[in-house]
């Protein structure tokens, strides 16, 4: 039962981490299509500039929670996906690096550097982490030792490769929509306009995935057991939608927040779908990791769960603590202050 509840937590902190990490993900790949100016590259900096560091809060929570609660799993995983997890972590990094460095030396050949940088970070995360999740759902080729027979083309298959889209259109639509709700003219509209425009790949590479899903995973094998988790894909499915219908009224606000949960629902989609493994096997179901097969002690899960629950909401209220208080438009005004990007 415990390990049961830690799967649950270890999906819930995933949504949650792509759910805020992925707006700024997403407007870092945009910024060279929205940004026209030096100033308003400023201002998509200052837009998600105090929030990234805290987004990145859980993408460590729930490595945290991988590592401690199904240790097994973690070792394996973090060697079977070792290319493209450090791949990530260098993309985080350069990205990371580009809010701070930007600004110290006024030279545009400079700031060119770390634009670009915080492009290329950002692509490159939201890319593979789908690659990464989508491989993850469809199975990795993993012995009953846990060695990992592939390599990094082995995870650019097909399936793969759909799956970095989805993400890539998911959090980029995440992204204009918070510059829509965070800017004013000219680049509200520009990025309101985008946000739609790039609705339209994302539920055409929506629909490919969920029907590649049925061909080259076995998610759907728990919905068809219990109908009642359907609702997963429904939700995900109307929030798709209802992301759309806000947007066509010019409510940026409510669009994000549909769209907010479209990737809450569609990550926890994949995460029941898997139950109870965590890593499955390409070449053998005996080889799959599960919550059975891969957690710790129950001593330590009670542990962890008295843990959680002191420590996590104490970050849930600092982090709404940030977005009140930064909740404002940024403007050029906002870039006089020093502390400003």
């Amino acid at each position: 039962m415990l390990a049961t509840i830690w799967f649950v937590l270890w999906g819930v902190l995933w949504a949650v981490y792509f759910m805020l990490d992925g707006f700024d993900l997403g407007l870092g790949t945009l910024m060279p299509l929205l940004a026209k100016n030096d100033i308003e590259k400023r201002v998509v900096y200052h837009s998600m500039g105090p929030f990234w560091d805290g987004n990145e809060v859980w993408l460590i929570t729930a490595g945290g929670v991988t590592f401690a609660a199904f240790p097994t799993t973690y070792a394996v995983m973090f060697s079977s996906l070792y290319s493209p997890l450090l791949l990530i972590l260098f993309a985080l990094i350069i990205r990371g690096v580009s809010f701070e460095f930007r600004n110290k030396i006024d030279d545009p050949r400079w700031k060119t550097l770390w634009d670009t940088c915080l492009f290329i970070g950002s692509f490159t995360a939201a890319l593979l982490f789908g690659v990464a999740f989508a491989n993850i759902f469809k199975g990795i080729p993993i012995d009953a030792e846990g060695i990992y027979h592939g390599n990094l083309l082995t995870l650019l298959n097909p399936y793969g490769l759909i799956g970095g889209l989805l993400f890539v259109f998911l959090f980029t639509v995440h992204g204009a929509l918070w510059l829509a709700v965070k800017t004013e003219a000219p680049l509200h509209e520009r990025a309101g306009s985008l946000a739609a425009k790039l609705w339209i790949p994302l539920l055409g590479v929506a629909v490919i995935f969920l029907a590649t899903t049925g061909v080259y995973t076995k998610l759907y094998n728990n919905y068809l057991e219990m109908p009642v988790l359907l609702i997963i894909p429904v939700v995900t499915v109307i929030a798709l939608l209802a992301t759309r219908i806000y947007m066509a009224k010019g409510d940026w606000l409510k669009a994000w927040f549909a769209s907010s949960l479209t990737i809450v629902s569609a990550t926890l989609f994949g995460v029941v779908g898997l139950y109870p493994a965590l890593l499955p096997s390409s070449l053998n179901p005996a080889f799959s990791l599960t919550v059975y097969n891969s957690s710790s002690s129950t001593l330590t899960l009670k542990i962890m769960l008295v843990v959680a629950l002191v420590f996590v909401p104490a970050v849930i209220a600092y982090q709404t603590w940030v977005y009140v208080l930064f909740k404002n438009k940024v403007t050029e005004e906002t870039l006089d202050y020093d502390e400003a990007y």
